[in-house]
């Protein structure tokens, strides 16, 4: 008989650990059920009718026998250690297979990390070309006004150089829709690009705005081209332009712009006001076109 047959299903019982633990009876009643299923007086056509009942007959014997039934028990746990033992193979196997697919998945894959820093550098780079866009048309728009005459020349150099001190001013303005700023922070990311002697705040509800006083010229010129701030509420920075218009109260707002550092307590918010008046009458026209910068900004 071949060894690989399961004695307990030739006879229509379960077979593993449920078949090891029937009973003697339970058996001879499975047989002569089957017996009477294939018996070869009621299979007269079926070629196969006396093997068949020769292997229930075999099958029966020794599973009748203890000794032999238990040898039997014994190579069906075996066999089934032996698949359970396979099957786990087979699961490290695969899975191994899987870890190894998925490596090399990761290793072709795009870094996501750097994908971002892609993003995030070509938004900056537009973002600092529209701005250099916007300013150049500002400076164009306000080239006339920015030539001063004769008269406002000796004017200038009567009020002791206030428009030096004008060149080394920057407006800077920017919209509370998210990280806001306050002056040390305003001092920090403009002394990057030279000494900073003063930074004035203003601040309003929907809009933030400041006077940033470099150290000299050089340094605002610089701040002016290249600032742009945090990507998340960029800054729009416009120089102060030079005063080009006779003022009979030129030499009081000269000493007002050379006392700019020991400006404290009401005297600072008076002067802060001063100013901040000054260039809401001086760029009034510019107010269309700062916000036209902020939407563009917006995503």
């Amino acid at each position: 008989m071949d060894a690989n047959v399961d004695h307990y299903h030739v006879l229509g019982l379960p077979s593993g650990e449920e078949g090891a633990k029937l009973t003697e009876k339970d058996i001879s009643k499975a047989y002569r059920n089957k017996a009477r299923e294939l018996h070869p007086d009621k299979r007269p056509d079926d070629p196969n009718a006396h093997s068949d009942f020769q292997n229930l007959k075999a099958s029966y014997e020794i599973l009748k026998d203890d000794k032999a039934r238990k040898l039997f028990d014994d190579l069906l746990r075996v066999k089934r250690d032996q698949q359970r033992r396979q099957e786990q193979r087979d699961g490290k196997r695969r899975k191994m297979v899987s870890d190894l697919e998925q490596r090399e998945r990761d290793a072709f894959a795009p870094d996501p990390a750097a994908k971002a820093r892609e993003e995030e550098e070509r938004i900056a780079r537009q973002l600092k070309e529209e701005i250099a866009r916007i300013r150049a048309m500002l400076a164009k728009k306000g080239a006339p006004e920015a030539a001063a005459s004769p008269a406002a020349k000796k004017t200038e150099a009567k009020s002791g150089g206030v428009g030096l001190e004008h060149e080394k001013i920057l407006k800077v303005s920017w919209e509370k829709t998210g990280e806001d700023y306050s002056a040390s922070k305003l001092r920090e990311l403009f002394s990057k690009f030279g000494e900073v002697e003063d930074v004035v705040i203003k601040g309003g509800k929907k809009k933030g705005s400041a006077l940033v006083v470099m150290a000299n010229k050089e340094g605002a010129v610089n701040a002016t081209g290249s600032m742009i701030g945090h990507l998340a509420n960029p800054l729009l920075v416009v120089p102060l332009k030079p005063i080009t218009k006779a003022d009979s109260s030129s030499a009081p707002k000269a000493v007002e712009v050379d006392r700019i550092n020991n400006l404290v307590g009401a005297g600072h918010q008076a002067f802060e006001n001063s100013v901040l008046q000054k260039l809401q009458k001086d760029y009034a026209t510019y107010g269309d076109i700062i916000q036209g910068i902020f939407l563009l900004m917006k995503p």
